[in-house]
Parts: C-alpha cells; sequence; structure tokens
C-alpha cells in the first residue's frame, strides 16, 4: 500500500480544531464512518483529513480505543524502516547531547513521534517496549532501523505492559533477540546498578528518576537514609555511593533485593547497605514503634492509581505513605516522596502529600517539586502524558 493509496480518516464538522492547533489524538466522536477501514489491521497507518477534505498528516489507526487516531507525521508518510530509523537518529542526538554516558531512554513514545513505542539503552543492550497498535505492528521496520542506528548486541522486547490491552493486544513473554545473558549493567548519577530486563518491572530500570536521585544524594553524606520501594536500590545505593553513612532499602521483592545488594557490592557500599523485605506499610510501622528514625526518608511506591476507578483509594494511599513516611523522618531531615500515576494530577499528589505531613505533625519547606529527567520529554499538547511527580521537602 503506497502513501497515495491509504485509507482517509475524515473528521467530523467542527472537530478538527484541536488536531489542527497541534494535539496529536483523535477520538472515536469526532470521526465519520468509512467503510474502507473496515478489516484494516490496528495500528495501521491512514490520511487524515478535515470533513473538507483537508490533509491533517498521517495518523496510526486503530478502532478499539478511544484514542482512534495517533499522529505519525503532519505530512504524508510510509512507517517503513527509513521512517523509523530517521525518528531513531533525531532522538540518539538529542540524548547524546544530553549525556556523556549511553544509558537512558531513547524513546518516550509520542513525545519522540513515536506513539505507544518505549526504548531504554543499556549501553549495548536495549529494551523496548511495544504498547500500542501502532508499535506493534510495525515491529519488523522498527527492529531493522534500530540495529542500523544503534546495532546492539542484544534487544529484549517486552510484551507485557497493560497499556497493550487498552490497544486491544495480547500480552506475552518477552523476546530476547541477539546475544545476551543475565543481569544487565548500567551507570547513572556516576553510580553502578545492574538490573534485570527480563523479569525486572517495565524495562528492567526507571531513568525517570534521574534528577530526583541525584538531588537527594547530595543531602546525604554521612546521614542515615531510608529507601522504601526501594526495587532495586537506585535512591538508596545512588546515596550511598555519595558518602550516606547507612542505608536501609525495602522492597516486597527479594529478587530486586538480590539486585540492590550486588549493586552496593559494585559501587564498594555493601558495608553501608542494608536491605529488608517486606511490605513497605508494614516495615514503616514497625520502625516506628522501635522508635528509629532516619535523616533522609524516600517512599517511591509504583503506581497506586492503574486507571480512574482506583483513583479514591490511590489518593489515601498516598496520605498515608506520607504520615507514615514523615513520622520516621528526623529533626530537620529530608522526605521524599514520588507518584508514578499517570491517573493522579500533581496538584491531587501534592494535597494528598500535604494532608499526610499534617497527620503525621509534621511541616517544613519544599526544596523541590520535580519530574521525570529530560530522556522523558513531554508533548507539549499532551501535558497529562507527565505521569511523574516527586516532592523533596526539609521537614522542622
Amino acid at each position: 500500500m503506497t502513501i497515495s493509496t491509504l485509507p482517509i480518516l475524515a473528521m467530523r464538522p467542527k472537530a478538527s480544531g484541536r488536531v489542527r492547533g497541534g494535539h496529536p489524538w483523535v477520538y472515536g466522536n469526532e470521526i465519520q464512518k468509512n467503510p474502507d477501514l473496515a478489516g484494516l489491521p490496528a495500528g495501521s497507518p491512514v490520511r487524515l483529513t478535515t470533513d473538507r477534505g483537508d490533509p491533517l498528516g498521517t495518523v496510526a489507526w486503530n478502532p478499539k480505543p478511544l484514542v482512534v487516531g495517533r499522529l505519525l507525521s503532519r505530512e504524508a508518510v510510509q512507517p517503513d524502516a527509513a521512517f523509523f530509523e530517521a525518528r531513531l537518529r533525531q532522538a540518539l542526538r538529542l540524548r547524546e547531547r544530553l549525556f556523556g554516558t549511553p544509558y537512558y531512554r531513547l524513546i518516550h513514545a509520542e513525545a519522540d513521534g513515536l506513539p505507544g513505542l518505549v526504548i531504554d539503552r543499556f549501553g549495548e543492550l536495549a529494551t523496548v517496549q511495544l504498547n500500542s497498535a501502532f508499535a506493534d505492528l510495525h515491529r519488523a521496520p522498527l527492529l531493522a532501523a534500530l540495529d542500523a542506528v544503534l546495532a546492539p548486541t542484544a534487544v529484549i522486547v517486552r510484551l507485557d505492559s497493560p497499556a497493550r490491552t487498552l490497544e486491544g493486544l495480547a500480552l506475552s513473554e518477552p523476546e530476547v533477540i541477539g546475544t545476551w545473558s543475565g543481569p544487565v549493567p548500567l551507570e547513572e548519577n556516576g553510580t553502578r546498578f545492574q538490573c534485570d530486563p527480563l523479569d525486572g518491572q517495565k524495562t528492567g530500570w526507571f531513568y525517570d528518576h534521574r534528577p530526583t536521585r541525584a538531588f537527594a544524594a547530595s543531602l546525604a553524606r554521612g546521614k542515615r537514609v531510608l529507601d522504601m520501594f526501594s526495587y532495586i536500590g537506585a535512591f538508596g545505593i545512588t546515596a550511598a555511593n555519595a558518602g550516606a553513612a547507612e542505608v536501609l532499602c525495602v522492597d516486597r521483592s527479594q529478587h530486586a533485593l538480590d539486585h540492590a545488594q550486588a549493586s552496593a557490592a559494585l559501587n564498594g557500599v555493601a558495608d553501608r547497605v542494608r536491605t529488608e523485605a517486606g511490605d513497605a506499610f508494614s516495615v514503616m510501622e514497625k520502625l516506628a514503634q522501635a522508635g528509629d528514625r532516619f535523616d533522609i526518608v524516600i517512599v517511591d511506591p509504583p503506581a497506586f492509581v492503574k486507571s480512574k476507578k482506583d483513583l479514591k483509594a490511590g489518593l489515601r494511599g498516598y496520605q498515608k505513605m506520607t504520615r507514615l513516611g514523615a513520622a520516621l523522618v528526623a529533626d530537620e531531615g529530608i522526605f521524599v516522596a514520588a507518584s508514578c500515576s499517570h491517573n493522579v494530577d500533581r496538584e491531587a499528589f501534592q494535597r494528598e502529600v500535604s494532608l499526610g505531613l499534617s497527620k503525621a505533625g509534621r511541616s517544613g519547606r519544599i526544596l523541590q517539586s520535580g519530574g521525570a529527567g529530560p530522556d522523558h520529554p513531554v508533548h507539549p499538547f499532551l501535558r497529562e502524558s507527565a505521569y511523574l511527580k516527586a516532592e523533596i521537602i526539609a521537614l522542622a
């Protein structure tokens, strides 16, 4: 199918203003029915027009979710290997300006012009999340382009994100392409880690918190640090490497904590890093009962609000984690609270953090209200996709 023969997706009268203004999504209630789209594979490119036939660009078509069209270009394009290679090289040029080492998120979905695609780079290995029908359908040209741009020794394709179900895609086990075995090494903020891109969360690592981890670590020299929901110890080991006197990493997963201990050894700080497997809320309550206090407490949980129906309970969770975590902060200590729930906006999260502080009988000064690092860019017309929120507070 050539560009000139692509089916047409026409918008309803007076419905194209938002897309004309820059928004990259088309919703199902904004389009006219077209029998030519019936049977078209989900993720296929189509030509988007106004109701009068004026061209608006090329979008990826999927009739199953609320967002039926995801913008690929304002021009007529065909998502072949050359298309993907151009987008990858553009993203690579930006990341190489931002970072001196090859450890970062290379592609962050719409913000990098590739809807529903996530690529994290770990030196010579890349992990790929195909979270949209567009990315899934065009797997072959995408991987060919990735090989041309990075020539990775291995690519791990993750097909287990819940986002796939919203696109009507099946979940399945990861696929390994190339030569790889064992944990993946990486470096961030001058600290070395190892992660598991097959059995770990998402792509195995969370590059998004890079700036928040750096700021927290800059305050850690000679201090006691508690890293709750630690996963593989990114906050805690970075703090230890910056001179923290003692670090406790707490996570439900012993497998994740095993990687944390290995990473501590990589940096020569194993003697200052302890780990404990357990439920974060229960552990915080136990520490409080024992009268334990820390100079820095980080609470960075997985998403409490995975969908709108979870919002009320999730907000209570953020308030509770703040109440319990703030109670463990020593006088004039630092409290770091974070949320990766994209269904919780920044204002709502900040409100629950404030309520939690109040219930803990604490107050202080907000030093930083942050978000994801620059390798997780935000599309200027999809600001709601800025999912990550982090509050760094100096408590009284």
